[in-house]
């Protein structure tokens, strides 16, 4: 058995894990997981028994380049970020001021407008790449009406929650709930942010919760979707063990139905969303929910009503109409794939994920004989000329 000792946490919550600690890995330590299969003789790899010897190089080469990658993450997030925010903000600059020519007339009348990031006409890097805020003209008994807001929530996500209290109260004509940044406990910084929103409609209102993605300058949300770890969890399978912990995974204790948590602290992302929609479904007998997210946030979709599923919340479970998720990468292993497959399928749940032509998120973690990570359920791929062909797993 290996030891336990890296992060000084304990796993009794999982039947078996491999977990990657890149802050843990010099240079000879790296270089020794391609000549030796015993993972569990590195520093920076914690594992069970199962997953202490590894005899595929292929696979230790591909945790090779995993924490390869990740150490150079962690090495550049400081002057990364500092060089997003510049181009974010001279983006806003740019905008706001009608141009370069406009800045210079502007300062010379003392009338230029310097962008703030958490007012309601400043846009993220992602929003400004595309600026539609208009939703689909589509009537609620339309099959696509669904998959249209999730479209729009999942890119709304990336912005303030000042934009947001804006773009979907006087455009989008629902009900703003809140925007909340979440603590990721083992990072122990406050890392994944998402979007509740009330969709209100006389036969029927629908709570729409939206995970933000990996932001183009945030080396943290990269390092979440190229780490390769995993946690078995009983009964369910293999899952990724960087999207779990983006979700609300707790040290020691895994996924407890009830928690105590500090005020003080944000909280954690699961558990906000929980309480949010068991108030709202409670008050409102008629209402659902959808689930939806982008690249990171898409994962984190799919992974939620795993953990209700988990934890048998039948209230939740009955409720929950559909999951579209956009760009998203795998979260866990064939056995958790088939978990998921008849538990959907059991509660009438839609589940579509929807991969554009050459997205490289929606391919990670790699899906071959040496990796466990699987896809599952529909698929809706549209090739580089917005052709649909709609895809089974």
């Amino acid at each position: 058995m290996a030891s336990k000792r890296k992060s000084g946490c304990s796993k009794e919550f999982a039947e078996s894990y491999m977990l990657l600690n890149p802050e843990d890995a010099d240079f000879f330590d790296l270089l020794g997981v391609l000549f030796s299969r015993k993972l569990g003789n590195r520093r920076f790899v914690e594992c069970d028994a199962e997953g202490a010897v590894e005899g595929s190089f292929r696979h230790r080469w591909l945790i090779f380049v995993s924490v390869v990658l990740q150490k150079f993450l962690m090495y550049v997030a400081k002057p990364l970020a500092f060089f997003g925010s510049c181009i974010e903000l001279l983006i806003n600059l740019l905008l706001l001021n009608g141009g370069f020519f406009r800045i210079f007339i502007n300062f010379l009348t003392c009338n230029l407008v310097i962008p703030k990031r958490d007012t309601p006409n400043y846009l993220s890097c992602i929003g400004n790449l595309d600026v539609r805020i208009k939703l689909d003209a589509i009537k609620r008994e339309d099959s696509r009406y669904y998959a249209s807001i999730a479209m729009m929530a999942s890119k709304a996500s990336y912005e303030n929650a000042a934009y947001l209290k804006g773009l979907i109260t006087n455009q989008w004509k629902m009900q703003f709930v809140g925007f909340y940044d979440c603590w990721n406990d083992f990072q122990e910084k406050a890392m994944t942010q998402l979007l509740v929103l009330l969709d209100k409609h006389e036969e029927r209102d629908t709570y729409v919760v939206a995970f933000r993605g990996t932001e183009p300058f945030d080396a943290d949300a990269w390092c979440t979707d190229l780490d390769i770890s995993w946690y078995g969890i009983p009964g369910i399978g293999k899952m990724h063990g960087g999207f779990m912990k983006a979700l609300g995974l707790q040290k020691n204790v895994g996924w407890p139905k009830e928690i105590q948590w500090d005020e003080n602290v944000p909280p954690l992302a699961y558990y906000v969303v929980r309480d949010i929609l068991r108030k709202g479904l409670s008050e409102n007998p008629n209402a659902k929910f959808i689930l939806t997210g982008h690249s990171l946030g898409g994962a984190l979709a799919i992974l939620y009503p795993t953990i209700m599923f988990l934890h048998d919340d039948k209230l939740l479970i009955e409720r929950l109409e559909g999951i579209y998720t956009f760009g998203q990468p795998r979260v866990g292993d064939e056995a958790y794939a088939e978990f998921m497959r008849q538990k959907l399928r059991e509660n009438s749940i839609r589940y579509c994920r929807f991969v554009y032509c050459n997205d490289i998120v929606p391919r990670l973690p790699y899906d071959d004989k040496d990796l466990l990570f699987k896809h599952f359920g529909v698929c809706l791929f549209f090739n580089r000329r917005y052709e649909l062909r709609v895809r089974v797993k």
